[in-house]
């Protein structure tokens, strides 16, 4: 096989004005990293080198963590909010349902999915064409939702732990929004300077957090043992707001798909899998071990957060009134931290408050690792974005764009961001218990299906229930959708005359031909419908173009031949085959777009040859309207023109554009 790089459509083009040095400058420090072609963007779930051995999953939970163990910060506080009294069994009915039903979808998700693409990747591969795209752009609204609120939110409860320390000066008081978006500004601004893998960081936070927060429980369940009465008050509050257990537990089953955002750290838990080390026989097809430490990972997460939220949900519903949970109440998105405070006294409150703080930050910093992983991944490989968005900074940009809107919408309050952090992590759970369902169901596990499929109900459920309560978390989402759809649709039409084609690569028999056939001047191309033929069909092709567009008698002419792919894809390496059939010489090419691909390989064959190629096509009956859209959509339509829209972009300069000819 032989063949070169296509030159990239964003190369400087002879006789534009050149920028300034300083423009330059910016342009070259704003896109850096803009050839990079796969997700490898810094951040705590940057995808590490190929050199890079990976680390033991133990630290690799730790970024999990971040995300998931920091919501602590703030759940406690919002279970009591939305279920009252009965927040510890809502809580248990919240752990049964991480326990039984996300745990065991996200094992599946990572051995379908082993090199940290998710749920949304196994759901690309299972839808074709352009419904798995779309399909995928929805999801990645909702997957922008997941991550956005997570940067507003836990900034939002940083600042709350901010300005509810009894050392925090008089003046800041009433100052979240303000301290809030300092905080996101902080963010991006530590993305913009480039922010690298940061796993000792985060063992650091995540070890110092949980140390604190045991340390929180057990004072507090001394407290409440050593003081016996403060249960059977609760549980006289209990029975005197509810008739009967029955009741109880009904009430928690209704109430606890608003506590959902407890289950926050499972999409992230996927995303860090190429952190892990695994074993040494691990292959890249097949890496066994990194499959089974990362399950190790998310089963021990699972663990520990389960025993965390119970606890804490005790502790604080128990030893705290229940109206220091209201907005502006001292308890409200910080109930540990009020404990913390009561009980151990200011000092430690405050080394509580500052570890809070600092992994609430560093979580909004793995929620916008994520989506700096995430985005560059689907989009522009869709053709769906704009080159710039594969580079890292203008992204932080647009993202901390939006968290600065979300912030002031919201104005930094952790209770009334709840309900759509929660309607995003539902979502993406939702996909992946179905993706998960259909995958086992593809292998004929009726068992696994049965299993699935209840916890996709189940999930169903939740979600359903979660919107209808708090419709905020779904309009939320869906400007995020109709933004991505609307943008992608846009510059996926804006891009549509690109050549596409990241390589081209002819094998032994085609490169034989072209060369046999450009040592007797410059090569000539008829466009070919890709059916099989006849030997008659293909003289009577090349007798019509030789009549109507003068091709020299008796020069040797290829037939160049396109079979369309899936016109949903927008890159492709191409590779071209060569054949002699029915008496005549063939280049045979797979690819998404018959004009774009067959521009490729004109522009291709040019810089081989060194001479410029010319392409023979007949006029194809139809309006230019329904041309446009089988374009657009199927691939084809007229493919005369817009081969030679396609060139004309690709190169500026009219004598070394190859030539094309419509008879």
């Amino acid at each position: 096989m032989t063949g070169t790089q296509v030159e990239s459509p964003d190369a400087a083009e002879p006789g534009q004005p050149q920028p300034s040095a300083a423009t330059a400058r910016w342009r070259a420090w704003l896109l850096e990293g803009l050839s990079e072609r796969t997700a490898r963007h810094p951040g705590p779930h940057a995808t590490p080198d190929a050199e890079h051995e990976g680390h033991p999953w133990w630290r690799v939970m730790c970024l999990t963590g971040v995300d998931y163990f920091s919501t602590l910060g703030y759940q406690p506080g919002i279970a009591a909010l939305a279920a009252g009294l009965l927040s510890p069994l809502a809580t248990l009915v919240l752990i049964a349902l991480t326990l039984l039903g996300a745990l065991p979808v996200y094992r599946r998700v990572v051995h379908e999915s082993p090199h940290g693409e998710g749920s949304i990747a196994m759901l690309e591969r299972l839808l074709p064409w352009w419904t798995g795209k779309i399909f995928v752009l929805i999801l990645l609204g909702f997957a922008a939702t997941d991550f956005m609120i997570t940067i507003t939110l836990s900034a939002a409860d940083a600042a709350a732990h901010v300005v509810e320390n009894p050392f925090a000066p008089h003046w800041i008081h009433g100052a979240n929004t303000w301290i809030t978006l300092f905080l996101v500004a902080a963010l991006g601004a530590v993305f913009l300077k480039g922010f690298k893998e940061a796993i000792g960081i985060a063992v650091v936070l995540v070890c110092t957090y949980l140390t604190l927060n045991v340390i929180v429980l057990a004072v507090s369940a001394w407290e409440v043992l050593s003081h016996p009465v403060r249960i059977g008050d609760w549980t006289d509050a209990m029975t005197a707001e509810h008739s009967s257990p029955l009741a109880m537990v009904g009430v928690a089953l209704l109430v606890f798909p608003k506590l959902a955002l407890g289950m926050s750290g499972f999409e992230t838990g996927v995303a860090v899998m190429p952190q892990v080390k695994g074993d040494p026989t691990d292959t890249d097809v097949n890496p066994a071990g990194r499959v089974r430490d990362t399950r190790k990972l998310l089963t021990t997460a699972a663990v520990i957060m389960s025993c965390l939220l119970l606890l804490s949900s005790l502790a604080t519903t128990i030893l705290i009134p229940q109206e220091a949970f209201k907005s502006g109440g001292p308890a409200n998105g910080r109930a540990l931290a009020y404990l913390a405070h009561q009980h151990l006294g200011e000092a430690f409150g405050t080394v509580y408050d500052v570890a809070t703080i600092a992994i609430l930050w560093f979580a909004g910093a793995s929620a916008l690792a994520g989506l700096l992983n995430l985005v560059p991944r689907y989009r522009p490989r869709y053709g769906m974005a704009p080159e710039w968005t594969r580079a890292v900074r203008p992204l932080v940009l647009v993202f901390m764009v939006a968290a600065v809107v979300l912030t002031v919408w919201f104005h930094a309050n952790v209770d009334e961001q709840s309900g759509a952090y929660a309607t995003g992590v539902l979502v993406l759970m939702l996909s992946a218990a179905f993706a998960s369902a259909v995958a086992v169901h593809r292998r004929g596990r009726r068992a696994a299906v049965l299993g699935f499929g209840t916890i996709t109900a189940v999930l169903a459920y939740t979600l359903v229930t979660n919107v209808i309560e708090r419709p905020d978390g779904i309009r939320i989402a869906l400007i995020f959708i109709v933004a991505i759809l609307v943008t992608s649709f846009a510059s996926r039409v804006h891009r549509a005359f690109e050549l596409r084609a990241a390589t081209v690569m002819f094998d032994e028999a085609a490169a034989r031909f072209v060369d046999e056939a450009a040592t007797r001047g410059p090569l000539r191309l008829i466009a070919n419908e890709p059916q099989e033929h006849s030997t008659r069909e293909y003289r009577v092709k090349e007798y019509s173009q030789r009549e109507q567009t003068h091709i020299p008698d008796g020069g040797p002419v290829l037939f160049l031949e396109v079979f369309i792919t899936d016109s949903s894809d927008f890159t492709a390496d191409l590779a071209v085959h060569g054949d002699e059939k029915h008496g005549v010489r063939r280049l045979r090419v797979a690819g998404a777009t018959v004009p774009n691909t067959i521009a490729a390989v004109l522009m291709e064959l040019r810089d081989r040859t060194g001479q410029v190629p010319h392409a023979y096509f007949n006029w194809t009956e139809g309006t230019p309207f329904n041309h446009l859209l089988r374009f657009l959509v199927f691939g084809d339509g007229e493919v005369a023109p817009v081969t030679r829209e396609v060139l004309r972009r690709a190169e500026p300069n009219p004598e070394r554009r190859p030539r094309i000819h419509v008879g």
